[in-house]
């Protein structure tokens, strides 16, 4: 029987290792040392909208019989087509209405749908299952695997099977955020940090932190001998030098605050980190950030003059993604960089009696770039038709598989085939068109379009006694696969 030896130099070591661990957190041993990588690859940054966009107040129906269902279902909410406070057209590259708008807050969003950068696909969700719970919808899409479990995030399965990543990556995944998302768990190679400022060791009293300029002559700081600590081959020193490498990686770019021309508050600042991220050269494929505050139930209001929440947060969303892509522009890197926007599912057609809208299933989902074949619609609009929406409790259906979208960027923008290991279960992939790039032969058998669940047929109103019509209405609800019930 072997004993176990700790000399006073590795007790001290490993209490100031559990030390700095706590104060920082666990994410920041998931980076590789502090070794720039050359930049000449793509990033795909995802934007999750956390809550249940109403996407119908987001992306409008302007004309037709869609126009008519939607104004019956929301008498209070609707937003104008035209006006102040109108849709803002959505066109054809040659001019020709689509049929839709935009939110009039979204002025951002309409400019890079004008510049041919912006894509937006109809009817988007998760399509094998139905789900009103966010955190079920939330985690399904989060780890790519609907109705499983699994704890592994589609976005860590992404990184961690991307061609061309050598290891030696300073930043080839992150989270702006206070914690790691469910998209990242499962890989070591992403970093977590809320802001760039506070990314630091913040244990014990500020002056002995670390050495700062107004110090006492031979004094070092707690961070700078820490920092000596981590020289041998135990796994706490080995997971030591990685949070030491992950600190030196910020600590050594020059991140700035916001610039002038961009608009103010967190969300923005998240943006600016990534778009900073980005140009810095760390090696940076993957990024994921949240903006939060969708669940608009009560009181969302609609566009106007005075207080609407709708409004206001549908403001903050365009003006900061039109900074963000503005900056991308004007630094080079557009052509490179995908940006997806997307909601664990969206509102319900009709309004509810406080002025809100209660959880709904399909959704738009906003793919921009500079690689992005915009300008246009994807995927299938079901129309608003209470016959079409009736079999999915008066929501408007999923039509396309969100995962076909990111199967699409990840094969297209960045040379990532194996698609049966990002999305295990997944066998619906083909290419929408959204974006620009070469299609590669996708690993796994069974990858190949096979058939997507189609709508349940709708008989035409008249073609059958009310009674049967409900009947058969009731049948598909029960019989529907998609369909999953939670207590």
């Amino acid at each position: 029987m072997s004993s176990i030896t700790l000399s006073r130099r590795g007790f001290l070591k490993a209490c100031a290792a559990t030390a700095a661990v706590g104060a920082v957190g666990p994410t920041l041993l998931f980076s590789s040392p502090a070794e720039a990588a050359a930049n000449a690859h793509d990033t795909v940054v995802f934007l999750f909208l956390r809550g249940g966009m109403d996407g119908l107040n987001l992306v409008v129906p302007v004309d037709g019989s869609d126009r008519g269902f939607y104004e019956q279902a929301r008498p209070a909410l609707q937003i104008a087509t035209s006006g102040t406070y109108g849709a803002l057209p959505l066109t054809l590259a040659g001019g020709a209405g689509t049929g839709f708008g935009l939110h009039p807050s979204a002025t951002g969003l309409r400019d890079i749908w004008n510049s041919g950068q912006l894509a937006i696909v109809h009817a988007c969700g998760l399509l094998t299952s139905v789900t009103r719970s966010h955190f079920d919808a939330q985690l399904s899409i989060d780890l790519g695997t609907p109705g499983q479990g699994g704890g592994v995030g589609w976005l860590a399965r992404a990184m961690n099977s991307q061609p061309g990543v050598s290891g030696a990556e300073a930043m080839p995944a992150l989270a702006v955020n206070n914690r790691q998302p469910a998209n990242l768990n499962g890989t070591t190679r992403a970093l977590t940090m809320g802001r760039p400022s506070d990314f630091a060791l913040d244990a014990g009293a500020w002056q002995w932190q670390k050495t700062r300029s107004d110090s006492p002559v031979g004094l070092r700081g707690v961070n700078e001998t820490l920092a000596s600590l981590w020289n041998g081959n135990t796994g706490l020193e080995y997971g030591g030098q990685r949070a030491d490498g992950s600190l030196r990686v910020i600590a050594q770019q020059s991140y700035a605050a916001l610039p002038a021309n961009w608009p103010t508050g967190n969300f923005a600042e998240q943006l600016w980190t990534i778009a900073q991220s980005i140009r810095f050269n760390l090696g940076l494929r993957y990024a994921t950030l949240d903006l939060g505050g969708w669940d608009t139930h009560d009181g969302q209001g609609s566009a106007g003059t005075g207080y609407h929440y709708y409004q206001n947060k549908i403001a903050e969303l365009s003006a900061a993604l039109a900074a963000f892509h503005n900056e991308l522009a004007a630094s080079g890197h557009l052509s490179r960089v995908t940006t997806v926007v997307q909601s664990e599912f969206g509102r319900r057609v009709r309004e509810n009696a406080n002025r809100g809208t209660d959880h709904g299933y399909g959704n738009p989902v906003m793919v921009s770039g500079g690689a992005v074949n915009g300008r246009r619609f994807y995927g299938h609009w079901p129309s608003l038709n209470p016959e079409t929406l009736s079999a999915y409790y008066g929501d408007v259906p999923v039509t396309t598989d969100h995962r076909r979208v990111l199967s699409e960027i990840l094969v297209r923008r960045m040379g990532n085939n194996q698609l049966s290991t990002v999305f295990p279960g997944y066998s619906g992939y083909t290419p929408l068109g959204i974006v620009q790039g070469n299609d590669l032969a996708v690993q796994g058998a069974g990858m190949s379009r096979v058939a997507q669940p189609a709508l349940a047929r709708q008989e035409a109103p008249d073609a059958l006694p009310q009674s049967n019509r409900r009947r058969d209405y009731l049948a598909r609800l029960l019989n529907d696969p998609r369909i999953v019930r939670h207590r």
